[in-house]
């Protein structure tokens, strides 16, 4: 056990704590402070968000132990809080909550936002609040009241504070952390890190090589055309990534490295995952591997992946099957939708546009596209039918077992 000292809504608080005690369950279990709520507990839906040292946190991801000495303020701790009783009132008029499981943690993210914007934008009031997940709303009223509330006090000419006040680059807390076992008195100032060179146009993927997908599958599809050409075409990078729908390259590609970006829309997330890959091919047994990572800084997402693919003759030798595996793990935001089910059905739809713009590519024709207005990749739409498919084959086993 560890004894910890924090000031909660500006009471001091003392107790003990497991090492593996995290904030949430600390503040609701031990202090009975349960408006802050508990979703996804992986860091993703934002309903647990408060105030650590003023910069918002998600506490079911924070550890207790990492916030001693700590300035911790939950919804509570906000009742007479000017903006947040300001943003309430907007809520209530724009409608902006239905059940209200996710509106503390909304309000939290909110007043934050209200704090350092500089003005009412929507796009950047989406981008912002994209960590919050509502399954009620439609995010229509939210934004509306978000915006509200932004536009009225810099009518009142309250200036947006700047980065909202904060000053010490870390995690959250790290300023005030204990840095000895067990609550030793002296404790260390942030580390000041000296600035790093900017990654170099042609660094190198590094990945851990332990690394184990969280989750894999195998693909299929088959183009009209001889194994070889299909093989030589797979080796024109730029020509694959131009089948690919939502994706672009950022750097001139080698044979063996590639650097790029795709853009993916969900609903009201939407990502840009910046990334690059290594390619390896082996013309004698016709397969190749490629391995990728990227990240998507705004919506706080990041992937790992590997496609291994190997070309087969078919159709005695004029056409050509691909046989695919895929193995991915998604992490942050957007994790969300990464349930092997719903990853799979997708893929195998973005495996078929894939596979159509492949065989236009060889014929001469022009790819066509599944991006969304703002061109990204529509994965919506994807999501949808992928969901959609699923509920007419749960219909039409259940009618077949009437009859």
């Amino acid at each position: 056990m560890n004894q910890i000292a924090l000031n909660i809504n500006g009471k001091p608080v003392s107790g003990s704590v497991e090492p593996r005690t995290h904030l949430a369950d600390f503040l609701r279990e031990g202090r009975d402070l349960t408006g802050t709520h508990l979703g996804c507990e992986h860091g993703v839906c934002g309903a647990c968000t408060i105030l650590v040292d003023g910069t918002p946190v998600r506490s079911c991801i924070t550890y207790a132990v990492a916030c001693d000495g700590a300035e911790i303020v939950t919804i509570e701790g906000l009742d007479d809080d000017e903006i947040t009783r300001e943003l309430r009132e907007a809520f209530k008029r724009e409608h902006a909550l239905q059940c209200g499981y996710c509106t503390p943690g909304m309000l939290v993210s909110a007043r934050d936002l209200v704090v350092r914007s500089v003005d009412s934008d929507e796009h950047d009031i989406r981008v912002a609040m994209s960590g919050n997940l509502c399954r009620c709303t439609g995010y229509v009223g939210i934004i509306k009241a978000i915006r509200s509330v932004i536009a009225a006090r810099r009518t009142r000419d309250i200036a947006a504070i700047s980065g909202g006040g904060r000053s010490i680059v870390g995690p959250a807390g790290s300023g005030h952390a204990s840095a000895e076992p067990n609550n030793a008195s002296v404790r260390r100032a942030a580390p000041v890190l000296a600035p790093q060179p900017a990654a170099s146009a042609k660094s190198r993927l590094s990945m851990d090589p332990g690394w184990i997908p969280q989750a894999s599958f195998d693909q299929k599809f088959v183009v009209s055309y001889p194994r070889q050409q299909v093989w030589e075409m797979f080796g024109r990078v730029r020509d694959v990534a131009a089948c690919l729908p939502g994706a672009s390259l950022t750097g001139e590609p080698t044979p063996e490295h590639v650097e790029g970006q795709i853009r993916v829309k969900v609903g009201p997330i939407a990502a840009e995952f910046r990334g690059q890959a290594e390619i390896e091919r082996d013309e004698s047994s016709h397969s190749g591997k490629i391995t990728g990572a990227g990240d998507a800084v705004r919506s706080n997402s990041a992937t790992r992946g590997v496609i291994s693919y190997r070309l087969l003759p078919a159709g005695d030798g004029q056409s050509t099957e691909v046989a695919l595996t895929i193995g991915y793990t998604l992490t942050g935001m957007l994790a969300q939708f990464g349930r092997p089910g719903i990853v799979q059905d997708v893929a195998a739809r973005l495996t078929a546009a894939f596979a159509k713009n492949l065989e236009a590519r060889l014929g001469g024709k022009a790819a066509t596209d599944l991006s969304s207005r703002d061109g990204g990749l529509d994965a919506g739409s994807l999501l949808f039918s992928a969901v959609a498919g699923r509920l007419k084959e749960l219909f039409g086993r259940l009618f077949v077992s009437r009859s």
